[in-house]
């Protein structure tokens, strides 16, 4: 009886299905999202200036920078790397991709937060090591409408240049995506079966769909925003299996900057004025992306 539904109203009825069986067994109902202070303030509630959000199953507290009006999504920025975990080297030796990607991720959100058309968070605002469920975990937590993981890119080619975007897939654009979604999952392993409850079973297959489809939207959109001063590399959508994005359950990127094993590109990634054109085409399309969903 379920010929030519589309993919929305298959999910609606999972939803329906899914809190009728929940209701049976649980006896009571715990609010996704309360923060656990006094005020029993939700994640999600719009509130001007910021907000510090308990985040129990990750590191604590993140905080929520709000937007000018009131009912925005959260965009969370995940500067990749950190703490234990320096990245990669850059070709000069005199920086290392831990404080190239938490340099960038503090401009972006920064010059979001300015903007006031979104609320942003990061998963980390200071040089801590943090393992991908934890940042995933975060993004479930708050809520998040996007996640921006922010990296450097380097390779044994030093001529290599541009940035790339990677978007969340079961199967890899080529071999080189698939490679490189293997080595940025290994501290976390393969990614593993869900362990959860019998609702998150129920949707989880047809919420991975959408969830892909718009993790390609978001990939495609910054692609579509860079502009002269944002150089990409040949065919810079890529696609894999990367355990952040599957396992954060809202729509999000992979975002590689340039590389910093070539001379040029690190010289554009060392300098705020540099990294400054790629920070305005990502806000670029992070806020159309947004606006574009909230219409739906």
């Amino acid at each position: 009886m379920f010929e030519g539904w589309d993919r929305r109203k298959k999910i609606g009825l999972a939803v329906l299905l899914a809190l009728a069986a929940a209701a049976l067994v649980l006896l009571h109902v715990t609010l996704p999202g309360r923060t656990g202070g006094d005020d029993g303030a939700l994640v999600g509630e719009a509130r001007r200036g910021g907000l510090t959000v308990a985040v129990r199953e990750a590191v604590g507290d993140v905080h929520v920078t709000e937007a000018k009006a009131p009912g925005r999504p959260i965009v969370l920025i995940d500067p990749g790397h950190g703490g234990t975990d320096p990245g990669a080297p850059g070709v000069s030796g005199q920086i290392v991709e831990k404080q190239l990607t938490l340099a960038f991720a503090r401009e972006l959100r920064d010059l979001l937060a300015e903007r006031g058309r979104v609320r942003v968070a990061m998963t980390r605002e200071d040089d801590r090591t943090l393992s991908l469920e934890q940042r995933a975990a975060i993004a479930r937590k708050l809520g998040a409408g996007l996640l921006v993981s922010v990296h450097m890119d380097s390779a044994p080619n030093p001529l290599a240049r541009g940035a790339t975007v990677y978007s969340l897939s079961d199967v890899a654009s080529d071999a080189e995506a698939a490679r490189f979604a293997r080595a940025e999952n290994a501290e976390s392993g393969a990614l593993t079966s869900e362990h959860d409850d019998s609702v998150r079973l129920l949707l989880s297959d047809l919420a991975l769909r959408d969830q892909m489809e718009d993790s390609a939207a978001l990939a495609t959109r910054m692609v579509r925003s860079a502009g002269p001063g944002m150089l990409l590399r040949p065919d810079p959508h890529k696609f894999a299996a990367f355990h952040i994005l599957r396992r954060s359950e809202v729509p999000g990127v992979l975002f590689e900057a340039g590389y910093i094993s070539n001379p040029d590109d690190e010289a554009i990634l060392i300098t705020p004025k540099g990294r400054r054109p790629i920070v305005e085409a990502l806000a670029k399309a992070i806020e159309t992306e947004l606006s574009l969903r909230m219409a739906r």
